[in-house]
This record gives C-alpha cells, sequence and structure tokens, in this order.
C-alpha cells in the first residue's frame, strides 16, 4: 500500500506541476511547441484539479478512487496520442515530443498504479 501512496503522490505532484507550467507559460508553449494557448490554459487548469484529486486518493488508497485514477491516467494517454495525431501539422517536432514524452511519463504511472492496485488486492484477498 505504500509503494501505491508514493506513486499516488508522484501523479499528483507532476500532474500540478505540469499544469502550473502549462498556464504560466502558455505563451511560450505557443511560439515553442505550438500548443495553442487557450488549450494549455485549459490543460493546465484541469491538471492542477486532477492533482488536486490524485493527492486525495493517496491519502486514503482504496480500490475504487484508485481505479478512477488509473481510468482518468489511460484517458490522458489515449487523447494526448490522439492529439498528437490530430494535430501534428500545427505542432513543432519539439511539441509533438513532449506531448507523446509526458503521455509516456502518464503510461509508466499507470502502470505503477495498476500493478499496486493488483498487489493490494492480492494482499487483501491473501489476508
Amino acid at each position: 500500500m505504500r509503494d501505491l501512496r508514493t506513486v499516488l503522490r508522484v501523479d499528483a505532484v507532476a500532474s500540478g506541476g505540469l499544469g502550473v507550467l502549462l498556464v504560466a507559460l502558455s505563451g511560450v508553449l505557443d511560439d515553442l511547441l505550438g500548443l495553442p494557448v487557450l488549450l494549455s490554459v485549459l490543460a493546465g487548469a484541469g491538471l492542477v484539479v486532477w492533482a488536486a484529486f490524485v493527492g486525495w486518493v493517496s491519502v486514503g488508497v482504496t480500490p475504487g478512487p484508485v481505479r478512477e485514477v488509473v481510468l482518468g491516467n489511460l484517458v490522458w494517454v489515449l487523447a494526448s496520442v490522439a492529439f498528437a495525431a490530430a494535430a501534428w501539422s500545427e505542432l513543432t517536432g519539439l511539441g509533438i515530443a513532449f506531448v507523446l514524452a509526458q503521455a509516456a511519463v502518464v503510461l509508466g504511472l499507470l502502470g505503477l498504479q495498476a500493478a499496486g492496485l493488483s498487489r493490494a488486492a492480492t494482499a487483501r484477498s491473501a489476508s
């Protein structure tokens, strides 16, 4: 349970940090990555809210909310890949790399969260 809590906290900090950066640097990211300002601001604000939710989940670490985090992260990864594919002509090369890299990080966190959830379920059933 402790490992899962740590992964959730890392997810919360990373999501919140990226959210703040997307909002604070939205103008720069438009030029550098080709990410539209409005998209950066909305995604950033959403990530800050998401980070608060994931942080809250990390306190109790119960299966239902953790599954919601895993599902939310899966949706984010799929949406990121779809966005990179659909907007490849508007994004710069660095922008495509950024979108796919953050999706890969989220996919890694998702895998760790799913594995932690599975281990916790196995431990509960063995008790």
